[in-house]
């Protein structure tokens, strides 16, 4: 069984006792976060797709940590005019494990 979901303007398909990394939300470690924006649900032999969610569909999920991808860099650079600027982004992140899935 899995789903896909809707959360943080992406989409992810997760099925049950997965850990997914999504965009921030918020919450603390061991808290429970109900997604209700559910677009698609596959159980044994049946998918149902919604327009654009499936009514009555919910995942369910625990926020296992809250950190920062690894640093990227970006580096602007002018030719012949001595401009430059590095700059440096580290996205935050929220590591959830997907408990349930009702359809």
């Amino acid at each position: 069984m899995f789903a896909v979901i809707e959360t943080g303007g992406k989409q992810y398909k997760v099925s049950e006792g997965e850990v997914v990394f999504i965009e921030k939300i918020e919450g603390a470690a061991d808290d429970s976060v109900k997604f209700d924006k559910v677009l698609a649900i596959s159980d044994e032999g049946s998918f149902k797709v919604g327009a654009p969610y499936v009514e009555g569909a919910t995942v369910t999920a625990k926020l296992v940590k809250q950190g920062k991808a690894k640093k990227i860099y970006v580096f602007k650079y002018k030719a012949k005019k001595n401009e430059k600027k590095k700059l440096g982004h580290r996205q935050p992140y929220t590591k959830v494990e997907i408990v349930k899935i009702e359809a």
